[in-house]
Order: structure tokens, then C-alpha cells, then sequence
């Protein structure tokens, strides 16, 4: 292994055991054997650090989303919100990473949405672009979508939805298909 990926799984466990606030520079470098300055040879500061990591929750995702075979843009979105949820709760640092960490490397609405730089947004805006009813923008229909995602992961991570994982998965299941439903219906057009 390379210097820098030696780095990279020294940050990663550190990310692992601690999140961000336990990702420090100095003990990335005692974890390698290198002093602090050393990284900077690989890294030009914590944040590119901090963006590797992100990459890597992110190619993780896309990996995820890859496996989900073709079906109905519905049951496809279903499915994609499913894989969030378990990414989320299978891997909470690597979601972490590419979802809720600080960073201008970071992927921005509605830049992201609408550049077709990333391949899961793209897919998804694909399926809901073929559901969307009436006057609603495709864009902000996945936005809704994904903000009430991260939301609900967010509340249950930080233990605001009481009843346990198996509860959790049920209630977050429900929103997001009823999500789903009203936001692509045709209702109030």
C-alpha cells in the first residue's frame, strides 16, 4: 500500500471511531508512524482529508444504487430510498461521509441536480421526471424526497424516533412511499 492510501485507512478508522470530531491530523500521522507535517505531502489539509473520505461514502452509494435492478420508475424509487436507508443504518460512518459532512467538494443543489455530474441523482431524477404529474418540477420533487430521507435517518440517529430500528424502517418506509404518492399525484394541479 501507498503512503497516502496508508493515510486514508488511518483516517478512515479514525473517522470510524470518532466522526469528524475525532479525525485529527496529528493522530492520522501517529496511526501511520509519520509526524503531521508528513501529510501534508498527501493531503493538503484536514478538509482534503475530509473530502476523500466523502468520495469514498459517495462511490459507496453509487455502488449501492448500481445494484438495484430495473423495474417500474415507482418501485425503482421505492427501491432507491430502501438502499438509502439501509446504507444509513448498515454503514453510519461511510453515510456520514457522503452525506453530512462539510464540504465545498460536496455535491450542491441544484447544481448536482441539474449537471448530471452524479450517476444516482441523475438516475433519480430520470424515474421522477417519468412519474411527475401537472405543474411539479421533476428537480424539486427528489429534493422533497431526499430531504425528508436525511431528515427521518437524522432523527432516528440522533434518537428523537423512539421504537427501535425495526419500527424505524417501518415508519420510514411508509413516509417515503406516501411521499412519494402525493408528490408525483396530480391532485392540487
Amino acid at each position: 500500500m501507498s503512503t497516502r492510501a496508508d493515510i486514508l485507512a488511518a483516517a478512515r478508522q479514525a473517522f470510524n471511531e470518532g466522526g469528524e470530531a475525532g479525525l485529527s491530523l496529528r493522530d492520522v500521522a501517529a496511526r501511520v508512524g509519520l509526524t503531521p507535517m508528513a501529510i501534508y505531502r498527501h493531503f493538503e489539509n484536514k478538509q482534503a482529508l475530509l473530502n476523500a473520505l466523502m468520495m469514498e461514502g459517495l462511490e459507496e452509494w453509487q455502488r449501492r444504487i448500481a445494484a438495484i435492478k430495473p423495474c417500474t420508475p415507482a418501485r425503482w424509487l421505492i427501491k432507491t430510498s430502501d438502499a438509502y436507508l439501509d446504507f444509513a443504518l448498515e454503514d453510519p460512518r461511510k453515510f456520514e461521509a457522503a452525506f453530512l459532512l462539510s464540504s465545498a467538494a460536496s455535491h450542491r443543489y441544484p447544481d448536482i441536480f441539474l449537471a448530471n455530474r452524479s450517476p444516482t441523482v441523475t438516475l433519480q431524477l430520470e424515474l421522477v421526471q417519468r412519474l411527475v404529474l401537472g405543474k411539479r418540477k421533476a428537480e424539486d420533487v427528489l429534493l422533497t424526497l431526499f430531504a425528508l430521507s436525511l431528515g427521518l435517518v437524522t432523527l432516528y440517529r440522533t434518537g428523537r424516533i423512539a421504537g427501535g430500528e425495526q419500527k424505524f424502517k417501518t415508519l420510514y418506509k411508509r413516509a417515503m412511499k406516501n411521499s412519494l404518492l402525493s408528490l408525483t399525484a396530480s391532485a392540487d394541479d
